[in-house]
């Protein structure tokens, strides 16, 4: 049985490779196919020069995530099969025990994942965002954020690891059901605690200034029956060129929040145009929406689990054999490990459901604000984003979370008519 799971995930793996360099390749095929002239439904709005920056930049980014996608693998397989957590776990046996060794093991896992993709990160912002004229970021701001996302994350993960680890020897059978409910909770406590206090530890949040910009926001609020617990300006300036807007928050923690970059660009009735859009995802629901529906998947996965964990030929087949075999720690390592190769073949779902979602909040957006601002707004963002305006279909019903622009701006224009 050991050998039948390690032939399947190697089969598993070798078929996620194979679809994301082959959808890559003909992504950038496409791209570049179409980089001579802008589509005809933006030839007025976006000079060429732009479309082929998009186009250039696409392709740089797509040909980086080969390197990113060798990475990836490279660690799994190490890891896995290659002996690297059955040696981290016989270094840590001869040091700690019980839920101790289990925290270390986990810890020590996220230490390496992290540390493999520093490089990476640095290249993408240092020399790939830099070629483009996007990176604003110095390398003492990105060793900053490094240092503080390295003891954020262990500070919030130290206590639920215990709590988890703790449960999964004390619950029985069922320990997978109130792991679960703890890992709700905190998903929960995070989406409070994270505006006013993590938030603030990477950027600064000033409030929107009184003006044309605050006055036709605070109106659509008010047409629109929506409770702000603020309206923020963040200073994405100083680490991109990119801008955006987006929620954060529930209940009296909800805040919108604008970069600085996107105030800056657009005209205050484009803004305005931008928030009803993303009114519509708060009034359609579709952040609670993908809340219940990552707490019904992780329940499954969790059950998974926990008929998982007592059998041998998982842990063999994954490379650890006794005695580092059967720990709970170990168990939720390799079940984190493996189960994205499985299921990445569902990804066209989730993206499937995201663009239903964008297609609602335009709607929403173009019956409380006028569709051409938003139409004025999305252009003016992909020509500063450098975002393609011709990708791949197949690539983006695999991949991308935002209908492509070409159709998104073409049902925004009628249900302005």
């Amino acid at each position: 049985m050991a050998d039948t799971f390690t032939s399947l995930f190697l089969a598993a793996i070798a078929l996620s490779a194979l679809i994301r360099i082959w959808l890559a390749r003909r992504h950038i095929r496409h791209v570049l196919a179409h980089r001579a002239a802008v589509p005809a439904g933006f030839a007025e709005r976006i000079p060429l020069a732009a479309h082929q920056k998009a186009a250039d930049y696409t392709v740089a980014r797509v040909r980086f995530g080969f390197a990113g996608l060798a990475t990836e693998f490279a660690l799994l397989l190490a890891l896995t099969l290659g002996g690297g957590l059955a040696a981290l776990a016989t270094f840590w046996g001869g040091r700690l025990d019980g839920i101790w060794h289990g925290l270390a093991l986990i810890l020590s896992v996220m230490a390496i994942s992290g540390a493999a993709d520093v490089p990476l990160a640095a290249w993408r912002q240092f020399v790939i965002e830099e070629r483009f004229g996007f990176n604003r970021m110095t390398p003492a701001l990105f060793a900053s954020d490094l240092a503080k996302g390295a003891m954020l994350g262990a500070v919030i993960s130290t206590p639920l690891v215990l709590v988890v680890l703790w449960l999964m020897a004390a619950m029985g059978d069922a320990w997978w059901l109130y792991v679960w409910g703890v890992w709700c909770a905190f998903n929960l406590l995070i989406l409070f605690v994270y505006p006013a206090w993590i938030a603030p530890l990477f950027n600064k949040f000033t409030p929107l200034a009184e003006g044309d910009t605050k006055t036709r926001i605070e109106a659509l609020l008010a047409r629109c029956g929506f409770r702000s617990g603020g309206l923020f300006v963040m200073d994405g300036s100083k680490r991109s060129a990119h801008g955006n807007a987006y929620f954060t928050g529930f209940g009296k923690t909800k805040r919108i929040v604008f970069f600085d970059t996107l105030l800056e660009r657009l005209r205050p009735e484009e803004i305005e145009a931008v928030l009803a859009h993303e009114l519509g995802h708060f009034k359609h629901r579709h952040v609670q929406q993908r809340i219940v529906l990552m707490f019904a998947v992780s329940l499954a996965f969790l059950a998974l689990l926990g008929l998982l964990i007592d059998a041998p030929w998982f842990f063999a087949g994954l490379g650890v054999t006794a005695p580092a075999a059967h720990s709970q720690a170990m168990a939720l390592v390799l079940f984190a490990l493996a189960v994205p190769v499985f299921v990445f073949p569902l990804t066209p779902l989730g993206s499937l459901l995201s663009r239903r979602n964008e297609f609602e909040a335009d709607r929403y957006a173009a019956a409380h604000a006028r569709s051409d601002d938003l139409v004025h707004a999305l252009v003016k963002l992909y020509e500063d984003n450098a975002a393609t305006l011709t990708p791949d279909p197949l690539h983006s019903l695999f991949y991308d979370s935002h209908p492509p622009a070409a159709i998104r701006i073409a049902r925004l224009q009628q249900a302005g008519t």
